[in-house]
């Protein structure tokens, strides 16, 4: 008996296993003046050169972008003292996080990634056919030994989020190269430092030393965070030449527009911008983490530009509960259930006024859920 003949286009295995990525909440019900602490963005906003390259950029979008982004690519390298040829950049580092499954991944293949780590690491191995192996962490931390429990000859690319999101803790160097030592020289090590301008740990890297010495390791950065340049997607990575090769075969020719590669070109070069912009999250990060840890609230030390601050699993005083009550107040915190944390917020390191106001408001939801003693 045959089988039979299908009715309409059906997806491979493993689409629709992929659950659509949600971004974190920008509004309210009702309108009125909100201040968006769910998205991890700064409250500087971009450099004033980045502005103005980007405005002088919009007067020719009749006219492709350069393929190879080389402005970009040579203003990235002259910061970093890299070989340009060994930078690949792409629309945020989303699209580079994809094209490396897709080059790298497949059917019957595997890739790992941290158990609360990056929700696009999922959609990528899933989308590139390969099956997604899931590693525990150990105190909201990616776990080295977990992940190398989990490799096996079918494992061809690991993802590691250092600092983490949303969790915001980060793994030392050391750990890294113990990682990397470990693994079969055929599995890419992806080290995504989207957080890394912000880490003041001194055992701390992105990567980017190993990146350069080894011919399986790739480190990506993004312009979306503290450069301020979410809306125009700007990503890059450092990968070895060979790496860096196939990428180049299947991005899209024009993947980065003109606008973006002007303004990341300079964006970066404005360091003193980017310096304010990590000496304000110096300043506020302790002090949104102890404000909350003074309520009688559990937070997860953060090195990133957030906090994730735990809630009791109980009517009235849970995540959801507190979201609600901070959402009526104008405060729009991202809920994390999607990453396995049902019981905590993310909460942006934003500008002094919404920082203010956000613990204000958390003050009033413990007080007004728990009169007296501890939270949590």
């Amino acid at each position: 008996m045959s089988a039979p003949k299908p009715v309409r286009p059906e997806p491979r295995p493993g689409i629709l296993a992929i659950d659509t990525y949600v971004p974190g909440k920008s509004g309210r019900p009702g309108g009125g003046k909100v201040h968006k602490l769910s998205s991890n963005e700064t409250p500087l906003g971009p450099s004033p050169a980045a502005l103005a390259a980007l405005h002088e950029a919009t007067a020719k979008l009749e006219t492709y972008p350069d393929g190879r982004a080389t402005v970009l690519r040579t203003a990235i390298a002259k910061r970093y003292g890299l070989d340009p040829e060994r930078i690949v950049c792409g629309a945020g580092s989303d699209e580079l996080l994809s094209l490396l499954a897709y080059a790298y991944g497949g059917p019957g293949t595997e890739g790992i990634y941290s158990e609360h780590g990056f929700l696009v690491y999922r959609i990528a191995i899933l989308a590139s056919g390969a099956t997604p192996v899931v590693a525990p962490e150990r105190d909201y931390t990616t776990d080295v030994d977990a992940i190398l429990a989990r490799v096996t000859e079918r494992t061809r690319i690991v993802y590691v989020t250092n600092p983490s999101n949303p969790t915001g803790t980060y793994l030392p160097f050391d750990e890294i190269r113990r990682l990397h030592a470990a693994l079969p020289a055929n599995v890419l090590l992806v080290i995504d430092g989207a957080y890394a301008e912000y880490v003041r740990a001194n055992d701390y890297s992105a990567g980017l030393e190993l990146a350069l010495e080894a011919e399986n390791v790739v480190m990506t950065r993004t312009f979306s965070k503290i450069y301020g340049l979410a809306a125009v997607r700007i990503g890059w990575m450092l990968a070895p030449a060979h790496v860096a090769d196939s990428v180049n075969r299947i991005r899209g020719p024009f993947n980065v527009s003109g606008p973006a590669i002007a303004a990341g070109a300079a964006a970066i070069a404005d360091e003193a911008h980017m310096a304010a912009a990590a000496a304000h999250n110096a300043e506020w990060l302790p002090k949104l983490t102890d404000g909350a840890r003074a309520l009688g609230l559990k937070v997860t030390p953060s090195v990133a530009n957030f906090v994730l601050i735990h809630f009791p699993d109980e009517p009235g005083r849970s995540a959801a509960d507190a979201d609600a009550f901070l959402t009526e107040r104008g405060l729009i915190t991202r809920r994390v259930s999607a990453y396995g944390l049902p019981n905590a917020l993310r909460v942006t390191v934003a500008g002094a006024e919404a920082n203010t106001a956000f613990l204000a408001a958390l003050g009033d939801f413990v007080r007004g859920a728990h009169a007296g003693g501890d939270f949590a």
